[in-house]
């Protein structure tokens, strides 16, 4: 069989033969259909429904809080596609395919549910039969396996700000090394992989996401800030008075609220409250917040707190466990995880300082910059909310003195922190001097915890405080 030459199309139009041929059909429709050959429904493409996977934890629903796409633009396999928000954190959704977004199936504030359609994507018709066998066919995955925000063993760890930042500038994650905790991708690491394309210079960037320390001239009328917020201001916004009762269903944090506090109601709480005298610690602070400044991190009173808690948590292992459903068994836990109580616009959230155990006081201070910021911006990721073991919630920077915590199960012991006020106290000597005292209330699980391990810890975890140069002996 001889041909001169086979020219391709859409469809064969002309063979120019030097010889007369006689050729076998088969052997052309096996061995050159792929490149003799298009069909028409190449040029149209396929749509195909992105349906919402499974993201962990049980979750069934979530809210969409933010479209990063509209109708009509083009996609890429790791481009963000839209923030959603369960009752537990805020996730990024993000693509598994290249094509173009044909319908989004959700309006802002409206619920998706898993397992249903996300947005409809118009791919190329070459990968349309794969890409519809992976959506259709592909069986339920477990929480040990890949979702579409983890693609090919790699996640994508980013703010919507940052994303956005590579979305405007055409580049995708997956070609970013993050810098952040846990490889979290930053601004700085847009910004640096922008340099090495344009070959601009930058000045090298710090390890976190770190604010520089205000000028002095700045930093000065500090204490009269203070004094201001001593002072209740009522919140600015128009009240409206219709006369009409309002149902609202309950949704988000305020729905994990829900579930967590009917399961602490199961838990026989034990009560113990003292007093802290904190005048040794304040004047220390007031040493090393100038120094932690210029390294970038503000350094507040919480990071003694939560370190001199780990401290005590080593001598009382007790107070960092966990108690099985039946109450057959008690998992004492290795890491310290503690977690810090946040008033937020989306409500309380409880974010934890990983592996306390192990920091200094500075990185948990980092830590807390870290996680304050993106609890503000409505960002915590679903790891900086779970896996804490012990929890600190500091209500005194909103005011009152005791309280009553109650425990987040699985941990079995919390303590809330009151506002400190200068108070009259007497000295070895009889003489009254002004001391900072802070009140301390401490809520335990009374089935494994008793009233004695409780008293031991908290008198441990005061005198660290008091005599906050004694935590340098048991510093790790």
């Amino acid at each position: 069989v001889c041909t001169h030459r086979v020219r391709s199309c859409s469809s064969i139009r002309f063979i120019k033969s030097k010889y007369v041929c006689v050729f076998d059909k088969s052997a052309l429709k096996f061995s050159h259909q792929q490149r003799l050959f298009r069909t028409s429904a190449a040029s149209h493409g396929q749509i195909v429904q992105f349906k919402l996977s499974d993201i962990g934890e049980g979750i069934t629903e979530v809210t969409v809080k933010e479209w990063y796409i509209k109708e009509g633009d083009s996609v890429s396999q790791f481009d963000s596609i839209c923030e959603v928000q369960s009752d537990k954190a805020s996730v990024t959704i993000t693509s598994r395919y290249d094509g173009i977004i044909r319908k989004l199936h959700y309006s802002l504030d409206e619920i998706a549910y898993v397992g249903k359609p996300l947005v409809d994507i118009e791919i190329d018709a070459s990968k349309a039969v794969a890409a519809a066998e992976d959506v259709v066919e592909a069986p339920p995955m477990s929480h040990e396996e890949h979702t579409h925000q983890e693609i090919k063993g790699h996640k994508t760890l980013a703010t919507p700000a940052v994303r956005r930042l590579a979305m405007e500038n055409n580049i995708k994650l997956s070609e970013i090394v993050g810098t952040g905790k846990d490889n979290r991708i930053l601004k700085e690491d847009i910004l640096n992989y922008l340099a090495k394309q344009t070959g601009a210079i930058l000045p090298p960037s710090p390890k976190a996401e770190i604010i520089p320390p205000l000028p002095k001239s700045e930093s000065v009328p500090a204490p009269a800030k203070d004094k201001a917020r001593k002072i209740p201001v009522p919140v600015s916004r128009p009240i409206v008075f219709s006369g009409k009762d309002k149902t609202e269903p309950i949704t988000g944090f305020h729905k994990a609220m829900v579930k967590t506090m009917n399961a602490a109601l199961k838990i026989p709480h034990f009560g113990y409250c003292d007093e802290v005298d904190l005048t040794q610690l304040v004047q220390l602070r007031e040493e090393l917040k100038p120094i932690a400044q210029i390294r970038g991190v503000k350094l507040s009173f919480m990071p003694f707190f939560i370190k001199a808690a780990s401290l005590g948590l080593l001598q009382y292992p007790i107070l960092n466990a966990s108690l099985d459903e039946n109450c057959q068994n008690v998992t004492y836990k290795a890491s310290h995880n503690i977690g810090v109580a946040m008033d937020t616009e989306q409500g309380l959230i409880v974010p934890n300082v990983k592996n306390v155990q192990v920091c200094s006081v500075f990185e948990i201070a980092s830590e807390l910059n870290r996680l304050q910021s993106l609890g503000s911006a409505g960002q915590l990721g679903t790891s900086d909310l779970t896996g804490g073991t012990f929890t600190l919630s500091n209500v005194g920077t909103i005011g009152g003195t005791y309280t009553k915590p109650v425990i987040l199960p699985p941990e079995v012991a919390i303590g809330a922190l009151g506002k400190i006020q200068v108070l009259p106290r007497f000295n070895g000597k009889g003489e009254v001097f002004k001391a900072r005292i802070m009140n301390v209330s401490w809520s335990a699980d009374h089935r494994i915890i008793d009233g004695a391990t409780m008293a031991r810890f908290s008198n441990l975890w005061k005198s660290y405080l008091e005599n906050p140069a004694s935590m340098l002996l048991d510093l790790k």
